[in-house]
């Protein structure tokens, strides 16, 4: 890449003053409102250019896309990078992002990046990858993934399990499915299977010419087959240098830098005489194709067979993953490896083509997904703010004499003295980590927050009503008949997890549990088994996703408090156990000193335990709470969503108040989201579920007369279930309600869009039960079970003729509109709060229209960018006619169509553009309410004192109820006596931005019937 002239102005300047300026600056400017888009091959560097006059029109100032570095061929979300110093070519060259950053510099935006750091997309094109597969521990890249080569199994010293193989190796093997090449381009030997190939490791090639030391001659079928003899003699002593080299084993440093320097020669010249003599060629064709066997000769295989166990993987089933997998994974996707990002050196090889983006002003932030996988979170982000200092203090290409992280000596030893964060970090970093209710982000991370899942569940909880909690609790119960806790349902699913997904990486804990007590006499007679059961016990009761203490093996108030709370409870479900296990594992967690007479390297030992511990406390959440309770505790799925959690049943006025004022005063721009990529229901979904906790009793009657007209469509298989069972169904009528098109509610649902609807049901369904992991699964799939699903689905959407016959259609299509219009009217009101609070709002693409996607690949779906380009454009010219009242009154008569949703969107984000400071630093105060509908409105005003600024923002919620579901706006009278209390001084006169109506207050209270007198939301600015 070329030097910008961006960053001539720091040229002559020395580290620390370079360091002064950023510090005393701020960094990088913060986003006053940031968009989301997925990144595609069908999805480009130009389509996103092409999107910025529509982005800037809407208010938005950050384009945040899904990662922009070279992934798997075909991949249609960016996460399994194979190379974090190239652009994915399938996005568009590096001119073309060229084009984009400038294109959004003309306009005064900046682009934020999604980055994967924890782990990379493995295959062929990995080039580090295939390096280590060659070359085992001798390879320059084995220390940048995280293998244990020292696995339990004696068998596996040495190796990786690589769990590729559809069938049982010897199967594989012998059906002639994998199959040993000689690539002439490369001058080294491969093994093929389908798609993939291994490279042989090339100490071991002699094997491939012979049982016996040396090559001899045998037949073809024709002519026997030998190079003349002194062709013969070279490839003789070439295979005997190859032999000779150092084994793919030896990690002595010095055996592994004499392997390195050697090979490469040694595969020139086999290269050159297998080119240059004819008889060499064909010797090696023909030794290659008696190595590949012979179908039905078993014995044939024997030499493939010898190659391949001297090598430094072992190639089997996928399902042995599950017991013997020995490397760190994302989560249990074998092809996602974990990347050792603690080593420095590690850090240094994947951020070098980020550095020069930094430095050249090309990107503005990062978003890092995955964080809790990284040994140790906090050393990443801070050598992030380290790259970002030194990309903009010492340009694109870093200058030797460098130090490990790739970063320059001299600049490293600085910036470890100086104060760069001061006012806040450089550079603006979101992290993509998942808070569980009541927990916070460390205070000590140099970041700038999350990414916002925390306030996704705040602000969906406040359009829940508490009063329906019990109702909805006792239908699931009637419904299902389970009597099923939310916490049981976690627990058993974690210990499913630990059993069925990530038995290897808990074998891993229990190997170096039983290490520790080897030397520990007073733990010696504890058994693996023991072990075992004590640390998955102890992972199943874990309250949060993980804790976080580093290689200082510092324990903090807050990580001492989890743990003990997580041992206390482990202890509490397993009386009957010995407790004396769960304190050792505890001890050992909090790092306390070693029993008297433990060998020097105890405390070593209790750390890398501690260490390795904390990275499977956050996939074995991720997988059970995310990816199955989820799916299994259907009691209310509005609230089954990321980052939330499915028993905080409503959020209080003040429990959003309080939170709100603790964002503005720690992470003042962490972002708000409501949809992401990530969610498992979009945000109009959710908030047309939240209608139902408001009429639980309505709803009861509905779903049990659907239950009981489409029990004939059900199907028993020859086990004797019932497809769908009762927890399905009743999570697919909630499903049904959330996600219906809104043309059902007008009856305009042509037959092709049904179809399209019901093929969407069907996917979503089909991924919900393997998740769910009860019937089926993805390990132990059956696919009869999901044909008698889809069957289900089909009858109960089907052709207008059945619909006609079918009694829940009729009672559907009746008590869609009723949730449809108060779910509207939440997530209106759930849109101004986003833009509006404090942090920084984002738009997940295509939601500034309704839109009801499901979870992934639903909301990956194609969005129609020409139809919001024209809806926003005949917004802004309606607007600019100057009557808004009127603009008003015709998108509430029309709100199905979407409208609606753009005009608040649009208008909160000027205003908040329009008023910057007063967003991004000014106050947040909650308003006090009285009244009898003061439960109904939630209130804040945004004031900025230097700037003599305010607004206040006010919104209804649990709307339903408030307007006895009578489907109307909760406009004027239905607002009765209810005022706000205004902040002193108050204005006497303020504009509603949406209305364009003047509103004046009486003695410092504003009343409801005035603010909400012709539109249900205001964001009221002082004349």
């Amino acid at each position: 890449m070329r030097t910008s002239p961006a960053i001539s102005i720091l040229e002559g300047s020395g580290y620390s003053e370079c360091l002064d300026r950023l510090s005393a600056s701020g960094g990088v400017p913060r986003p006053l409102a940031t968009y989301r888009l997925q990144l595609s091959a069908d999805f480009r560097f130009a389509d996103a250019e092409r999107l910025l006059p529509y982005l800037d029109a809407l208010g938005v100032t950050h384009l945040y896309v899904s990662p922009i570095l070279q992934a798997r061929a075909g991949s249609t979300h960016g996460y399994d990078i194979t190379d974090h110093n190239q652009l994915n070519p399938e996005l568009g060259s590096e001119r073309d992002l060229r084009r984009l950053a400038r294109a959004l510099k003309q306009r005064g935006m900046s682009l934020i990046l999604d980055l994967v750091s924890n782990h990379v997309g493995v295959g062929n094109h990995n080039k580090w990858w295939q390096d280590v597969l060659e070359n085992g521990q001798t390879s320059e890249f084995a220390g940048y993934f995280d293998i244990d080569w020292a696995p339990l199994k004696e068998e596996m010293r040495h190796k990786m399990l690589l769990p590729v193989l559809a069938a049982q190796y010897g199967e594989e093997l012998e059906g002639g499915k994998l199959k040993l090449m000689y690539l002439q381009a490369d001058g080294k030997f491969a093994v093929e299977y389908y798609e993939s190939r291994f490279p042989i490791d090339p100490q071991t090639y002699p094997l491939v010419f012979a049982t016996r030391p040396r090559p001899v001659a045998y037949s073809t079928g024709q002519d026997k087959v030998l190079p003349a003899q002194p062709e013969l003699s070279e490839l003789r002593a070439l295979l005997s240098e190859f032999n000779e080299l150092p084994p793919h084993w030896d990690a002595d440093p010095e055996s592994a830098l004499l392997r390195r320097a050697r090979l490469p020669g040694l595969i020139a010249r086999l290269s050159d005489l297998v080119r240059d003599s004819d008889g060499v060629r064909r010797y090696v064709e023909a030794s290659v194709a008696r190595c590949n066997g012979s179908p039905g000769r078993s014995r044939s295989y024997d030499c493939l067979h010898r190659l391949l166990e001297a090598q430094a993987y072992r190639l089997a089933h996928w399902k042995v993953s599950a017991e013997e997998i020995n490397y760190r994974r994302f989560f249990d996707i074998n092809d996602l490896v974990g990347l050792r990002m603690e080593n420095p050196r590690v850090f240094a090889a994947t951020h070098q083509l980020i550095r020069r983006l930094l430095a050249e002003q090309l990107i503005s932030g990062l978003r890092i997904d995955h964080p809790d996988g990284l040994l140790n979170p906090r050393q990443y982000f801070t050598r992030l703010q380290m790259l970002y200092c030194a990309a903009h203090c010492a340009g694109p290409v870093a200058k030797p004499p460098l130090a490990p992280n790739g970063m320059e000596e001299e600049f490293q030893e600085i910036f470890g003295r100086h104060q760069w964060a001061i006012q806040r970090p450089p550079l603006y970093v979101l992290v993509e980590k998942i808070l569980q209710p009541g927990e916070r982000l460390p205070a000590e991370w140099p970041v700038d927050g999350s990414v916002g899942y925390e306030f996704a569940a705040l602000a969906n909880g406040l359009f829940i009503d508490p009063q329906g909690e019990r109702p909805l609790t006792n239908l699931y119960r009637r419904f299902t008949g389970s009597s099923g806790e939310l916490e049981e349902t976690i627990y058993s699913s974690k210990r499913l997890i630990m059993k069925s997904s990530l038995p290897s990486e808990i074998n891993v804990l229990t190997h170096m549990l039983a290490e520790i007590c080897r030397t520990d006499r007073r733990a010696r007679d504890y058994t693996q088994n023991a072990l075992r059961d004590a640390v998955r016990e102890i992972i199943a009761c874990f309250p949060v996703y993980r804790t976080y203490i580093d290689e200082r093996g510092e324990v903090s108030e807050r990580d001492r408090a989890t743990l003990l709370q997580a041992v206390a409870r482990a202890k509490r479900r397993n009386e009957s156990a010995p407790a004396a296990v769960f304190d050792f594992i505890r001890d050992i967690l909090l790092l306390e000193a070693p029993a008297h007479g433990a060998p020097a390297d105890a405390r070593k030992q209790r750390l890398a335990f501690t260490l390795k511990f904390q990275q499977l406390t956050g996939p074995v959440m991720a997988k059970s709470l995310e990816d199955t309770a989820f799916y299994v505790y259907n009691r209310f799925i509005a609230l089954n969503e990321v980052g939330a959690s499915p028993d905080r049943f409503g959020v209080s006025l003040q429990g959003f108040h309080q939170e709100n004022l603790e964002r503005g005063r720690d992470w003042p721009a962490s972002m708000l989201a409501t949809s992401t990529h990530d969610t498992k229901r979009s945000e109009d979904v959710r908030a047309r579920l939240d209608v139902l906790s408001e009429i639980p009793g309505a709803w009861s009657a509905q779903v049990n007369r659907w239950r009981r007209a489409n029990h004939v469509f059900k199907r028993t298989l020859g086990d004797g279930r019932s497809v769908p069972d009762a927890n399905e169904e009743y999570f697919l009528y909630q499903t049904l309600v959330g996600a219906a098109p809104l043309a059902l509610t007008k009856g305009k649902l042509d037959d092709a869009e049904l179809e399209d609807f019901s093929q969407r049901i069907k996917a979503y369904m089909t991924k919900a039960v393997h998740e769910a992991k009860v019937n089926l699964s993805w390990i132990n799939p059956n696919a009869e079970y999901v044909e008698a699903l889809s069957q289900f689905i089909d009858r109960i959407l089907a052709s207008p003729e059945r619909r006609r016959r079918n009694n829940f259609w009729k009672h559907f299509t009746e008590f869609l509109p009723l949730v449809s219009f108060f779910g509207a009217m939440n997530s209106l009101a759930q849109t101004l709060l986003k833009i509006t609070c404090p942090g920084v709002p984002d738009i997940y693409q295509g939601n500034e229209l309704w839109d009801f996607s499901l979870v992934d690949p639903d909301n990956r779906r194609p969005i129609d960018f020409q139809t919001r380009e024209r809806v926003l454009a005949e917004l802004l010219t309606e607007a600019n006619r100057g009557d808004l009242s009127s603009v008003c009154e015709k998108l509430l008569s029309h709100w199905p169509d979407g409208r609606l949703k753009m005009w608040v969107t649009h208008q909160a984000l000027a205003f908040r553009r329009e008023h910057h400071d007063l967003f991004m630093t000014g106050s947040y105060v909650p308003l006090e309410v009285s009244g009898s509908r003061r439960e109904h409105v939630v209130a804040f005003a945004r004031a900025h004192e230097e700037r003599d600024q305010m607004a206040i923002v006010a919104a209804p919620r649990l709307s339903c109820s408030l307007m006895r579901g009578e489907m109307r706006p909760p406009l004027a009278a239905a607002w009765d006596n209810t005022e706000l209390q205004l902040p002193r001084p108050a204005p006497t006169h303020l504009l509603n931005v949406f209305s364009g109506e003047v509103i004046e207050s009486q003695n410092g209270t504003l009343l409801c019937r005035e603010i909400f007198r012709s539109f249900p939301l205001a964001l009221l600015a002082a004349r």
